[in-house]
């Protein structure tokens, strides 16, 4: 039997361990649709994915549906060092301390993923070195387009042409003020302050 890509990186039916850091209104989504879908994403996978810690700088005002394994902290880099956590998922935003998660979950040999589009903008050429010579990716479809799986395409599917360049609004939020400007008759600065409200 052939093994699928999952089982070649990481071995059949081994949990994947996830650390997850910033919990606000995104990294609340990710944890819930995780956890709540938990059985299918094993069944894609070929491997259950639990996430076994999260941080974020406000945890102690933190509610919600937690499962009582999952261990709670303020400090990312506890995280990070973490030698049972094999993906770290960064969505506190910024840059600064994106940045330095980023890096040393990458040295600390653990695959990333964020949403993160004013870091990877600013230093993305820099992250994807640091994780090619790691041995580790470094995922950031959700970054890119309101999560239109557009990379994966021009990478895996589109591998053999010689792309330039491609033009178009594919920004969640761009989309959300556009729609609500075309539709509703919003000018922009009022579909703007609904969009980031």
């Amino acid at each position: 039997m052939e093994l699928s890509g999952f089982e070649r990186r990481w071995g059949k039916m081994k949990i994947i361990n996830v650390g997850l850091i910033g919990f606000g209104t995104v990294g609340a989504g990710v944890y819930d649709n995780l956890r709540d879908n938990s059985a299918l994403i094993a069944r894609r996978l070929g491997a259950p994915l639990r996430i076994i810690a999260v941080a974020d700088r406000n945890m102690g005002g933190k509610k919600g549906a937690w499962d009582a394994s999952v261990r709670r902290t303020s400090d990312p880099f506890a995280v990070v060092r973490d030698p049972q956590v094999d993906i770290v998922v960064e969505l506190i935003g910024g840059e600064k301390e994106a940045r330095r998660i980023i890096t040393e979950a990458l040295k600390n040999g653990k695959h990333v993923v964020t949403a993160n589009k004013a870091l990877l903008a600013t230093h993305g050429k820099e992250l994807f070195g640091l994780a090619s010579r790691a041995g580790r990716c470094l995922y950031y479809e959700g970054s890119v387009g309101g999560g239109i799986p557009i990379i994966k395409s021009l990478r895996e599917g589109l591998g053999a042409n010689k792309i330039q360049s491609i033009f178009g609004i594919v920004n969640g939020t761009s989309n959300y003020i556009l729609t609500r400007m075309t539709q509703d008759g919003k000018d922009f600065s009022d579909a703007l302050r609904e969009a980031i409200s």
